[in-house]
């Protein structure tokens, strides 16, 4: 214990370890070194070797580490499942580092919640505890190199160094040309979380089935009663999004074994959302949809047969939030319109239950709402939606100005609450005193004033876990950082 406490953290012989200490880049390239070779080992077809290393991956002290550390620093770190417990302090989250061994590890149910879907409806979430999701984790570590050396090469869903940018620019290239193929079949799957079949996934997911099958089995409680999960996997557990990859993959070579060349067949795997281009709309009812729909009911899936349908690129789909559409033979991507319209009431509702907030405290709710919006939007053509989000936000703040000082001019009220920033002379801001007791400004951010930048997708091929890929993915991260683009 003392020298790996030397090991980590530089401490002297005979302190113990302390959490705050870790030296995490040593703990992470440690890691890195083991998932490296179980990638290696998949490539070279040694299943058994990957096995092995995955087992050896699962004991190491410093992939516990690891795995506390996500549990306790992602966004659901503060939700606790049904047995009330958080690792908040540090001496909790090492003493829960200990606590992970497979030895009578035993499952605790799931804590059903219900989080709104944009159709008004609910979507069930399933909340592991805690020792549940780090457990997940720290197998996550070892399944998450193989499913990236298996993905389908145009999957981008739940996947490190991909993202939904990367799948709207995949679309670009395979629709943008004159010779471009002109259908494409939008594919939904019917509650693909929720209907996985178990058995499926203990014989096609490669980690340890012991462990995996106490996970599927856990069953959830709800109102106080247990219920059996009796299929599906919980879309609150960490290493859930990994299994979809892996349940996924296989539909993209499953398709291009039933078509021809000339049926310009492209496809792009987002999560479970994905799409199939094809040269007519027959090539995609009578070949692809078929194929589609036997790969999915051998894991217990459905094609949804409302939301599944086949759309001509002059009439335009719509895809992980973003329309593409052909205007006479050009190719535009843009941003859908039910997501600019739920966007913009989301942000007058936050406007409106806030009529007594301090300005400052509303330009910071607003400003990271605004910023990120614009950010997943400025690959695309979206500089005319910007301007016309920037109107309605500031409508609304204008609206909000006003009725907080009935009896002020309209002069006043501009003077009071609207500024002049880099020429804009009706910029919504707010004076405040810094940490450094600082009189400083503070304007709300406005999304026209986010460059468009087109989006450079990542290789098909790509993989993080191959040394083959170390200088692509150095390269790709520089560029980011400096263009702010792929």
């Amino acid at each position: 214990m003392a020298a790996m406490a030397e090991t980590l953290t530089g401490a002297s012989f005979g302190q113990s370890l302390i959490w705050d200490n870790i030296n995490w880049t040593k703990v992470t390239a440690q890691v890195r070194r083991m998932q490296m070779r179980i990638a290696k080992a998949i490539r070279e077809n040694r299943f058994g070797k990957a096995k092995a290393l995955q087992r050896l991956l699962s004991s190491s002290f410093y992939a516990k580490l690891l795995a506390v550390k996500r549990v306790t620093e992602n966004r659901g770190s503060k939700t606790a499942g049904v047995d009330n417990v958080i690792w908040k302090t540090p001496i909790a989250k090492m003493k829960a580092v200990y606590t992970l061994k497979r030895r009578d590890y035993k499952t605790l149910a799931l804590r059903r919640i219900y989080i709104p879907k944009r159709n008004g409806k609910k979507r069930p979430l399933s909340i592991p505890a805690m020792k549940c999701r780090a457990m997940q984790a720290l197998h996550l570590l070892g399944l998450e190199p193989i499913a990236e050396t298996l993905a389908d090469p145009n999957s981008y869903g739940f996947r490190p160094k991909r993202s939904t940018a990367d799948a709207i620019e995949q679309c670009f290239k395979a629709l943008a040309k004159k010779v471009s193929p002109q259908w494409i079949l939008e594919g939904d799957i019917k509650s693909c979380f929720d209907k996985i079949d178990h058995d499926w996934v203990l014989a096609n997911i490669p980690m340890d089935k012991v462990i995996l099958n106490k996970w599927l089995k856990a069953g959830y409680l709800e109102n106080k009663i247990l219920h059996p999960t009796k299929e599906g996997t919980p879309q609150g557990g960490v290493i859930s999004p990994c299994i979809l990859t892996m349940t996924m993959k296989g539909l993209e070579a499953t398709i291009r074994k039933v078509v021809k060349r000339t049926d310009k067949v492209n496809v792009v795997i987002y999560a479970d959302d994905f799409i199939v281009t094809g040269v007519s709309k027959e090539v995609l009812e009578q070949k692809v949809k078929p194929a589609i729909q036997t790969f999915l009911k051998e894991r217990g899936l459905e094609l949804s047969e409302e939301k599944t349908k086949i759309t001509y690129i002059d009439d335009g789909f719509d895809f992980l939030g973003f329309n593409v559409r052909k205007y006479k033979g050009k190719l535009l991507i843009k941003p859908s319109k039910d997501r600019v319209t739920e966007f913009l009431s989301n942000i007058r509702n936050l406007i409106k239950q806030n009529k007594t907030i301090k300005t400052i405290n509303l330009i910071r709710q607003l400003n990271p709402k605004l910023r990120g919006w614009a950010n997943y939007y400025r690959h695309v053509v979206a500089k005319r939606i910007f301007s016309r989000v920037d109107e309605n936000v500031f409508q609304a703040l204008w609206k909000w100005s006003k009725r907080r000082h009935p009896e002020k001019s309209a002069r006043w009220v501009r003077k009071t609450y609207f500024g002049t920033f880099r020429g804009d002379q009706w910029v919504f801001y707010s004076d405040y005193v810094d940490e450094d007791k600082m009189k400083s400004r503070l304007f709300i951010n406005q999304a026209a004033r986010t460059p468009i930048k087109r989006h450079v997708k990542i290789k098909a091929q790509a993989n993080p876990y191959d040394p083959n890929y170390r200088e692509y993915f150095i390269q790709r991260e520089d560029r980011k950082r400096k263009t702010g683009s792929g």
